[in-house]
């Protein structure tokens, strides 16, 4: 036994939209992406107080969880 030929899906989307919709997202990619200077993945945009020093975000949350464990490892001078 055979099965039916299978009709073709009607588009929920029209073609007009969706080409549109590509055509936005390709805009979006064109700015120059930075490379985190600790393990060289897409870092987004350079850090506002210090753009020398372009993080990704793990590095980043990295380096801010390092300096909390710092700041609490340090004994209080009096």
């Amino acid at each position: 036994m055979r099965r039916k030929p299978m009709a073709k899906p009607e588009p929920v989307v029209p073609a007009a939209l969706l080409e549109e919709a590509r055509r936005s997202l390709s805009t979006d990619r064109l700015g120059k992406s930075h490379r985190c200077t600790v393990c060289g993945a897409d870092s987004g945009t350079p850090a506002i107080s210090d753009p020398e020093e372009t993080l990704c975000w793990v590095c980043r949350r990295l380096k801010i969880s390092a300096w909390r464990d710092l700041e609490q490892q340090m004994p209080v001078q009096e």
